[in-house]
């Protein structure tokens, strides 16, 4: 249930005005039953200075696309009221008109764009106004009989609005409404949310709490949970099994859905998801609509509902009806696309964002994990509204049109254009091993500063979650996983792989680095010696490939291996017969599969670096000092006789490797299988003959 978060003793501490408007905003955006993800905006009206030293009433609103938890006041837009209110005079005013016009009110260019519901609440004669989604209040809204329930929750306290889509028109119908109205404390606003006020950022929030808890006593005193959603069609599988079926499927989702641009995955078998997905009117209910118009561009207007009976033999099944589910759900897309197309729309890629499995739980897709998990939030909010509005009568959203419009509605598309821009590794997935080490973690934060999301699979757990934590905190959270990983175990290869497609949905990238290196004269080469450099960059790679190979078949979008061989591979070097030998293993294993990945459009190529000393573990362990006496000279030696011997008299580090990596796994290589690339400064001893 609601409850209010407002804290004396931190309110206490503001200066009042704008310092409070961000303090109650964060309040009411802290809380999702509230408002959803991006959505809702608040106001205050002070008096500020002016550049010429006037005093100048000023209405702060929310700047278009920002997110109430975590706006701050820079996030707000400053817009001059006498300039404003002139405005409710008017009997029409475009959108486009609306922007312009708003845009010659700022106080301050710098400001943010001004919210698309910004006239709702100037027009409004009270200080302070939120404008909220709140679950409850969207179930009341989204209800057939909604005006109906409302009069018996509050009376002649409340005005409600028909649906119109937010600008001019819809904020002149609320003030009007208000104003007609003095016994009104609140706005319905139908299908859509809530509007309230006070003389205090405090009475706002406050009014704005009890309003909904008013809403949520009285929907809850009539939910019967044996009845919701229809009662229950079938139950969920055990979470265990839940989850081996959505790693088993995702990669395969995940290919049916980027067939445009590829799409990132995340899996939800949240208790809210599972009552859902099994209830016997779910599938029905799921096609009305969406639930508030603010999810539309992340959910679109409704999901992917699969006809499946929930049984744990019968994943192939299973993956047979995704397939054709999404196939069918593209075509209705294009076929809604073109129905209300209007001149100048684009289409947004057709594949859905919300898919629903009974018994398994929901899939959201999206540009990114980030993008993702909001369409995941979004449909919880559209779960909770449906659960809600059912409870009170019939659910009910917009038409199609309707939904057509705010999906592609110009000033909701503006949202989206704030993002950064997308890079060359955007909407990829990296599966690197040895992540923790030199070459892994710098080709992680290498291929991480263009957008890539990375997984980290390494025997040192402890450092991959640091470098982890690194790139979470530089690029935001789960942009990166760490994972414990033996690439001679194939249960942990198996393992990590299917915790990347639980994160992620799959894998695009892998690049096959783990590694160690010993040295010995030929004749004191035990087997022991032999058979750990098989292991681990024979055996290793070959089990961390070959998983891969079939995942990326699974997907069929296609995929690049990149190997991590030596200047070894190809030179014959001397006290590390073990470690030559296998290391020209894998650059033959790497061109095997490039010819058998061809046709999947998968490409599979090889780096050869030469004594990365910078950041090693090898080169840190005993290696040093056996490399050293095989060369005749001192461990603290190594480094300036590496670099002499290079036609380039360089020393090579893991960034410079990491750039090699960067490249094969790029577009800019898109044509090129098969090869082998020396970053090694020049070793006429290992040029490739």
């Amino acid at each position: 249930m609601v409850r209010s978060l407002w804290e004396e003793t931190k309110a206490a501490g503001l200066k009042g005005g704008l310092d409070e408007l961000v303090y109650r905003s964060n309040l009411i955006g802290a809380d999702r039953t509230v408002c959803n993800w991006g959505g809702g905006n608040t106001s205050c009206k002070t008096t500020v200075r002016d550049f010429r030293g006037r005093d100048v009433e000023v209405m702060y609103v929310k700047g278009s696309g920002s997110d109430l938890a975590t706006m701050k006041a820079g996030n707000f837009t400053g817009l001059r009221m006498d300039d404003i209110r002139p405005l409710f005079e008017r009997d029409a005013m475009s959108d486009e008109e609306m922007v312009a016009y708003l845009a010659h009110c700022m106080i301050d260019a710098k400001h943010p764009r001004a919210s698309i519901e910004t006239l709702l609440h100037a027009f409004l004669p009270f200080k302070h106004v939120d404008h909220t989604h709140p679950d409850a209040i969207i179930s009341l809204c989204c209800a057939d009989n909604g005006k109906e329930v409302a009069r018996d929750i509050f009376g002649d306290r409340f005005v409600w609005v028909p649906y119109v889509r937010p600008g001019f028109t819809l904020s002149k119908m609320i003030a009007e409404g208000v104003l007609a109205n003095p016994q009104a404390e609140l706005v319905l606003m139908e299908k859509h949310g809530l509007v309230t006020w006070g003389e205090t950022s405090e009475a706002c929030y406050a009014k704005t709490i009890a309003i909904i808890a008013e809403a949520e006593r009285y929907i809850e005193a009539r939910i019967d949970a044996s009845k919701t959603f229809g009662g229950a069609k079938c139950e969920a599988l055990p979470a265990e099994t839940r989850r081996d079926i959505a790693a088993r499927i995702m990669p395969t989702v995940r290919g049916a859905v980027s067939d445009g641009k590829k799409m990132m995955l995340t899996f939800d078998d949240g208790d809210d998801v599972l009552q859902f997905v099994c209830g016997r009117d779910s599938a029905k209910l799921s096609q009305v609509g969406a639930a508030c118009p603010d999810h539309l561009v992340h959910t679109k207007v409704v999901p992917l509902f699969v006809d499946w009976t929930p049984d744990a033999g019968d994943v192939e099944g299973l993956l047979a009806k995704l397939k054709e589910g999404a196939a069918a759900y593209k075509e209705q897309y294009k076929a809604y696309f073109e129905r209300n197309r209007g001149e100048g729309d684009v289409m947004f890629e057709a594949a859905p964002r919300v898919i629903l499995i009974p018994g398994v739980g929901m899939i959201n897709t999206g540009k990114s994990r980030a993008m993702a998990e909001v369409s995941g939030a979004l449909y919880h909010r559209a779960i909770a509204v449906m659960r809600g509005a059912t409870a009170l009568g019939r659910f009910v959203s917009l038409t199609e049109n309707e939904s057509f419009n705010v999906e592609y509605w110009p000033l909701e598309l503006y949202k989206l254009t704030l993002a950064p821009p997308e890079a060359e590794f955007s909407r990829h997935i990296a599966f690197i091993t040895g992540g923790a080490g030199g070459i892994g973690s710098e080709t992680a934060r290498r291929l991480a500063s263009e957008g890539a999301h990375v997984v980290l699979a390494d025997l040192n757990l402890e450092g991959a979650q640091k470098v982890a934590a690194d790139i979470d905190a530089k690029y935001g959270a789960g942009r990166a996983l760490a994972i414990k990983m033996d690439v001679t175990k194939e249960e942990d290869i198996a393992a990590a792989y299917a915790e990347t497609a639980l994160a992620y949905g799959g894998v695009d990238i892998v690049v096959n680095n783990a590694g160690l290196a010993t040295s010995s004269p030929f004749d004191e080469t035990s087997l022991k010696e032999w058979n750990l450099n098989i292991g681990v960059l024979g055996t290793g790679y070959f089990l961390v490939a070959r998983e891969a190979f079939k995942l990326m078949k699974a997907q069929g979008i296609g995929g690049s291996m990149v190997f991590i061989g030596s200047k070894n591979s190809i030179y014959a070097g001397k006290n590390a017969s073990a470690y030559s030998a296998v290391k020209a293993l894998e650059a033959h294993l790497a061109r095997c599969i490039a010819t058998e990945g061809g046709e999947y459009g998968i490409r599979v190529n090889t780096i050869l670096p030469d004594a990365i000393l910078q950041g090693s573990a090898i080169w840190n362990s005993s290696w040093r000092n056996e490399r050293a006496a095989a060369y005749g000279i001192e461990p603290d030696q190594l480094e300036d006789y590496y670099r002499k011997r290079t036609t380039l008299l360089v020393n090579i580090y893991p960034k410079d490797i990491a750039e090699g990596i960067a490249f094969f796994a790029s577009s800019k290589s898109a044509k090129t299988t098969g090869c082998m690339l020396t970053i090694d400064g020049g070793v006429p001893a290992a040029f490739t003959r």
